[in-house]
């Protein structure tokens, strides 16, 4: 038997279903708002999208944005309520690792129309059930989650975290080269980066030869939301480099990831998130958790809190005590309103679950009880299997990271049994310690503090 392409069962879901595309309701094409202006409403949006997907999906080529095919979208106008039509659209193919065929059968989409402006799709990605993530970065593919990330965007909006503004839709894909029948699915529209440097009163993108670190570029009011966000919503697909010598998730040739940026008039730099198919709020699950955390580290062993947990620490890290305690403060005030958007929500039961929480193990997390709990506060600590020190558990080289979280278990002399959180990524996937993932190890008890940051 042939292998058979994404490409092929994406011609044979468009053409699977048995109602066929009818005629072109009547619209007007004149003055058409721009698509920008759907994403007005926070209801979800119903559109219909006709173009030769088929095509653009076998023709794609992994770092190209330049390939398109015409298409048409058809949907009401926000304000009137008239149907509109909007021809001549260009429609590409966007995003990274969803290019990747393995990753998703249906990759997310661009929208550009001239000159009603650009829209992006983040797509249903392909049919797989919930209990089956994509087999390289771990994607639920299929239409809950788009809808889950609509939901992870109002829930970090909720909070007064800068993002991109998006829209939940259900989407009528047509393609007429596979048949002309409809395929509809749960989609989320997101705000072009255009629109978003406008909205933020950007001059100009800021690129990754560019950006230096927050540090440079005086950002620490956006970035420090920044950061506590990506905590809220458990999501590592992201990196922000804060200063020089920061390592954590960066490196030099990239210190944004997932991350724009943009000048301002001002001298200040605009900082937002996005993308967040690969957020704990989405998949529920990262495969590759148990290569960097011990689930022990927390009694209830939940991998939500654990995640939360390591990005609200690392957090700490960042900044002063006084700023750490202002920006709690500032997300408490937010508390119910965040609970609001994950309720009021148009999202499956599940991905409603997942928004409560990871909302739960946040607040939780950033509370006056749990936020200063015992760290490393020495750059020269080495970790051992025993109290005695007669061999290291991960290498003689390989010291913890400042900031480290801790669980003291036991003490002997002036050593510590603790279990550990590698939130600062100083092992990580690639390089795991086993000792420190599987069990307790022992660390110098004078080298642990709950007084850090100190001021």
């Amino acid at each position: 038997m042939s292998r058979r392409t994404p490409a092929f069962i994406v011609a044979v879901l468009l053409s699977m279903f048995a109602v066929k595309a009818g005629p072109t309701v009547s619209a007007t094409e004149e003055r058409a708002p721009k698509l920008n202006r759907l994403l007005d409403s926070t209801t979800t949006a119903q559109l219909t999208l006709e173009a030769p997907l088929h095509r653009l999906f076998s023709e794609k080529q992994p770092d190209d944005d330049r390939a398109f095919v015409p298409g048409t979208l058809s949907f009401k106008d926000p304000d009137t309520g008239a149907d509109v039509v909007v021809r001549d659209i260009e429609v590409s193919v966007r995003g990274h690792t969803s290019r990747n065929d393995a990753e998703c059968a249906f990759p997310k989409l661009k929208l550009k129309a001239k000159p009603g402006g650009t829209l992006r799709i983040g797509t249903h990605c392909g049919e797989q059930p919930d209990d089956r993530l994509s087999p390289k970065y771990g994607r639920l593919a299929n239409e809950k989650s788009p809808l889950r990330e609509g939901l992870t965007y109002r829930i970090l909006d909720a909070l007064g975290v800068p993002t991109l503004r998006t829209r939940p839709a259900r989407i009528t894909y047509v393609d007429p080269e596979a048949g002309g029948a409809p395929l509809v699915r749960g989609a989320l529209l997101v705000e072009d980066d255009g629109d978003a440097m406008a909205r933020v009163g950007g001059t100009k993108a800021i690129g990754l030869e560019t950006f230096g670190s927050v540090k440079t570029r005086h950002a620490t009011e956006d970035a420090s939301r920044i950061a506590f966000g990506e905590a809220a919503i458990a999501n590592f697909d992201w990196c922000l480099k804060f200063t020089p010598d920061d390592i954590y998730r960066c490196n030099d040739p990239r210190p944004l990831w997932n991350i724009l940026a943009f000048d301002r008039a001002n001298g200040q730099t605009a900082l937002l998130m996005k993308d967040f198919d690969l957020a704990g709020t989405v998949v529920g699950h990262h495969p590759w958790f148990a290569t960097v955390f011990n689930p022990a580290f927390v009694p209830s062993r939940s991998e939500t809190s654990i995640d939360v947990i390591s990005q609200v620490q690392r957090a700490r890290a960042l900044f002063p005590r006084g700023e750490l305690d202002a920006l709690r403060r500032g997300f408490v005030e937010r508390k119910a309103a965040a609970y609001h958007a994950v309720d009021s929500a148009e999202v499956d039961e599940q991905g409603r679950a997942l928004g409560r929480a990871h909302l739960d193990a946040f607040y939780d997390a950033i509370s006056d009880e749990h936020f200063y709990r015992p760290v490393v506060a020495r750059t020269d600590v080495q970790v051992y299997k025993d109290g005695a020190r007669t061999a290291e558990a991960c290498g003689p080289k390989d010291t913890l990271r400042v900031g480290t979280p801790v669980n003291p278990l036991q003490s002997s002399g002036p050593m510590s049994q603790v279990l550990l959180l590698d939130a600062m990524w100083r092992w990580g996937a690639k390089n795991p310690c086993h000792a420190i993932l599987n069990g307790p190890v022992w660390i110098e008890t004078a080298a642990i503090t709950s007084r850090f940051p100190s001021n």
